[in-house]
């Protein structure tokens, strides 16, 4: 994001008028223009002549531009009475294959406790695989049994960063009537084995537990943003997220950065940018190690991968209202998630 803005000078301006339009002393914006400026357009007495002058970021004519950070300008995360349905599109791609998945859900706040926000997701849509809706049976029973997920309830801390699964139990209580609706439908012995399968993840915590957090939705949209920034506006982060089927998801060292000023839609920007930091080589990933194989003193972090965010956040609520979170990771083929995210209009 650019360090200015740009002031286009009026007839009858001056100097002092047009500090004095963003609270800036008449010194403070003389100094800022020439350290951003030409030779040739600094300002030695006045602006005779001068077309433009750069002016700070935080510098507005307008004081409700201006973003509210809380102490040591930090962005606070306050969901309390947030309901909103969002339009998702998931995008997985290697090299050779692409497939998209759309569908529409729901997310509700329900409570606060011990420092954690609790929600409730739901899908409210039906499934949409590559722009049609989808109907062949392994599709058709991948949406069926997903039904015994949802409400899904998670758990989210004060930087807005998923936590944890919060209805594990309910689970089984919803794959019986899951199963049945299924047998009314379908029969033979594919669904047998993809209801036994279900069967095998839902009695081991531990199995559902980890498939739920590769919920690439859940993952962006709590994604830990809420944070403090420097003076410019900056954070550094180390993040993972699952790009890869893995129990320890890759690492990512990110850079984020929040404008200061809401857009002309009142909107709070916040963009980052990463690359793969973790030891795993890519035959570690490609083999699914949870740690390196590679035993060294000083090792070699594999950088072979790229991450990006762009946030837009409500400028008065701090909430999501749209992001684009895409993330790869070099195995035998270039593998890409991406996830855009968009607020639904209500009716």
């Amino acid at each position: 994001m650019q360090k200015f803005n740009k002031h286009i000078v009026r007839k009858d301006e001056s100097l002092k008028s047009i500090a004095s339009l963003y609270n800036l002393s008449d010194d403070a914006l003389k100094i800022f223009h020439n350290n951003h400026c030409e030779v040739k357009d600094m300002i030695l007495i006045g602006i005779n002549g001068h077309k433009e002058l750069f002016i700070p970021r935080t510098a507005a004519a307008d004081k409700n531009k201006v973003v509210k950070f809380d102490h040591g300008n930090r962005l606070v995360f306050q969901p309390e009475n947030w309901f909103c349905n969002y339009g998702v599109i998931i995008t997985i791609e290697n090299e050779n294959h692409k497939n998209e998945l759309k569908y529409n859900t729901s997310v509700r706040w329900l409570k606060t406790e011990h420092k954690l926000h609790f929600f409730e997701v739901d899908r409210i849509s039906n499934l949409y695989l590559n722009e049609e809706e989808v109907n062949e049976i392994a599709d058709m029973l991948a949406y069926k049994t997903s039904k015994v997920l949802y409400p899904l309830q998670i758990s989210v801390d004060e930087h807005g960063k998923f936590y944890d699964v919060e209805n594990l139990s309910v689970f089984k209580e919803r794959w019986v009537n899951v199963k049945d609706e299924i047998y009314k439908e379908f029969e033979g012995e594919t669904v047998d084995q993809y209801c036994q399968k279900i069967e095998e993840i839902i009695n081991e915590p531990n199995v559902i537990n980890l498939y739920l957090k590769n919920d690439y939705f859940v993952r962006t949209l709590f994604f830990g943003i809420y944070r403090k920034f420097d003076l410019d506006y900056h954070s550094e982060i180390t993040e993972t997220f699952p790009v890869v089927d893995n129990t320890v998801e890759p690492q990512y060292k990110i850079s984020l950065e929040v404008d200061p000023l809401k857009d002309d839609d009142s909107l709070i920007n916040i963009q980052g940018e990463g690359k793969l930091n973790d030891e795993r080589n890519v035959f570690d990933f490609i083999n699914k190690a949870p740690f390196s194989t590679t035993i060294e003193d000083h090792p070699m972090m594999n950088q072979e991968g790229d991450f990006r965010l762009m946030y837009y956040l409500n400028g008065e609520t701090f909430l999501a209202e749209s992001l684009y979170l895409e993330c790869d990771i070099q195995l035998e083929q270039r593998k890409k998630i991406s996830v855009a995210i968009s607020s639904l209009e209500e009716n």
